[in-house]
């Protein structure tokens, strides 16, 4: 399996529009943050999870030419708003793109991209396929994803188990219950936003305590926002087993 982290900003980026802190003014590529995705290639098989807004500079950037799914963890414009340049790969396959998501996930996708489902569609607007899962194990073209329900304030979002890596984001909750589902990855990446408390993220402290009871091998942090710090300064003061991921970085295992 070969994992790359498209983006791994949260909902504004790095840097923020017109903001002159030292992170967004940082010359170090790793503080260069696109809205969070990633990349999974298992099994022969390419999907992302999450379209963000920057969806097409991330396929453009990390040289994706095949797509076989899309999987989305809520439906925050962050994690949803490039949905659109999926007709690139329509186009290239000659298919209409699967997408998997809770049913309300997939209702807002009806109703922001109204033009992609109507009766008498505009050539060219993409085409989808649409796949309501729940709370239970589904394939995709032979590659299994468990879900992990977490709740992002008072809205669930699904992180995803596929193998021994685990992908959570948008989260400040996970239950008992679900947690028993990350045990026995080899790889956690987690959503943590800064160092401060937050209504809906985890924090620094928050994560490293959760990555610390789920005894993780190694975890990589991401949905980082310039409130976090500069990227040097942060990675020196982490765990052995904790980094931040970074845009561009690639795993295989």
């Amino acid at each position: 399996m070969r994992i790359t982290f498209l983006g791994t900003g949260t909902s504004q980026g790095i840097p923020v529009i017109a903001c002159e802190c030292a992170v967004c003014r940082s010359n170090d590529q790793h503080d260069k943050r696109l809205r969070t995705s990633v990349w999974i290639q298992a099994n022969g098989k390419s999907f992302v999870i999450d379209t963000g807004p920057d969806f097409r500079q991330q396929m453009l950037r990390a040289n994706v030419k095949e797509l076989d799914a899309a999987i989305f963890t809520h439906q925050h414009k962050d994690h949803t708003a490039g949905l659109d340049d999926i007709r690139a790969f329509n186009h290239r396959q000659q298919k209409d793109m699967p997408l998997y998501g809770r049913l309300e996930v997939l209702n807002q996708i009806r109703n922001e991209f109204a033009y992609a489902f109507s009766e008498k569609r505009y050539p060219g607007v993409p085409h989808f396929e649409l796949h309501a899962i729940e709370n239970k194990p589904f394939e995709i073209e032979g590659v299994q994803f468990i879900p992990i329900e977490v709740m992002h304030h008072k809205l669930a979002v699904y992180g995803y188990r596929i193998g021994d890596f685990t992908y959570i984001t948008d989260a400040n909750f996970i239950s008992e219950e679900e947690q028993e589902k990350i045990k026995g990855s080899q790889v956690l990446v987690l959503d943590t936003l800064q160092k401060e408390p937050h209504l809906s993220h985890f924090t620094l402290s928050q994560a490293l305590e959760l990555i610390d009871k789920l005894n993780v091998p190694q975890a990589y942090l991401t949905h980082i926002s310039h409130k976090l710090g500069l990227h040097s300064v942060v990675e020196s003061e982490l765990p052995s087993n904790v980094k931040l991921a970074y845009d561009g970085l690639v795993l295989d295992f």
